[in-house]
């Protein structure tokens, strides 16, 4: 497995641990620092405030050669709901254009719808793999929520990228088969929220009242760590780390400090036994609690 560095953070407070935007000049040191250290594939999104203008900044000082990179964006969501019919592929490539524009880039490895709600109209799925004919996209995909949009992706038969929620406290992706269903339809798996926005990394005391039947699941990761030795990111990264069916780890920094940790404690080892045994005490937990869409703020 690898790591794909999520900038959502780069173009906007995101999280509930206080994770503000840090400076351009910083972020574009953590994409050198991160691309100096095998971190080669980068996620943004035209949703995610700046983030694109951040990347286009770092892609144009071409340190890196663009072949060796791989890039995904997003579709900004809900921007097809009052498209006609014979207007999507135009305006599917023309925010794709502006896109590979911002990004300074003549294409983009991966072009993801941002949810799955317009993943099951034939008519704009069509539009999408056009991008992928003309070359302005290497692979299409979708960032889906449920796992019943994750598998009706894998049904397609022609997507070629599906990113996914998956954690220490969220298993229904693999409760219900979805990893499994991948290892036979091929579709490359990125897991995002490993760290829940924050929660995991949140003492007892942090947590916001609208997650207070969080605060038990939390004390018990504090315990587990305390016994341990192990901190919680540690815990949080090689849960997702271990699953085969998921080729990369979706992770968000707001500092250097914090990214070098993160490259650490990605290769810090866990013992698989405390792995399964946080899986079975942490399964089936409620998906209020797990899914930050959801989060009744």
């Amino acid at each position: 497995m690898n790591l794909c560095l999520g900038t959502t953070q780069f173009g906007m407070n995101y999280g509930i641990a206080g994770q503000k935007k840090p400076s351009v000049e910083c972020a574009i040191n953590c994409l050198d620092y991160a691309t100096q250290n095998d971190i080669l594939t980068i996620d943004t999104a035209t949703a995610y405030g700046t983030a694109e203008e951040v990347v286009g900044a770092f892609l144009a000082k071409k340190t890196i050669p663009r072949e060796k990179l791989f890039i995904c964006t997003k579709l900004r969501p809900n921007i097809l709901d009052e498209v006609q019919e014979k207007e999507l592929e135009n305006t599917i490539r023309d925010n794709l254009e502006k896109s590979l524009l911002t990004l300074h880039t003549d294409y983009v490895d991966a072009y993801l719808l941002h949810s799955a709600r317009y993943a099951h109209r034939p008519e704009i799925l069509s539009a999408l793999y056009k991008m992928q004919e003309k070359g302005l996209a290497r692979k299409v995909g979708v960032s889906v929520y449920e796992p019943e949009e994750a598998e009706a992706c894998f049904l397609d038969g022609r997507m070629g990228l599906v990113q996914l929620p998956y954690s220490i406290f969220d298993h229904r992706m693999k409760e219900k088969g979805i990893l499994d269903s991948q290892k036979k339809h091929g579709c490359e798996i990125h897991a995002r929220s490993a760290f829940i926005q924050g929660l995991i990394t949140l003492s007892e005391e942090q947590v916001p009242s609208f997650l207070e039947k969080a605060k038990p699941i939390i004390r018990s990761i504090n315990k587990i760590c305390k016994d341990t030795g192990l901190s919680r990111v540690d815990l949080a990264m090689a849960y997702v780390k271990r699953e085969s069916a998921v080729s990369h780890l979706v992770f968000g920094i707001d500092s250097l400090e914090q990214l070098k940790e993160d490259i650490q404690a990605f290769h810090n080892p866990v013992p698989e036994h405390l792995l399964q045994e946080m899986e079975q005490k942490f399964q089936g937990l409620d998906a209020n609690l797990v899914m930050p869409s959801l989060w009744k703020k």
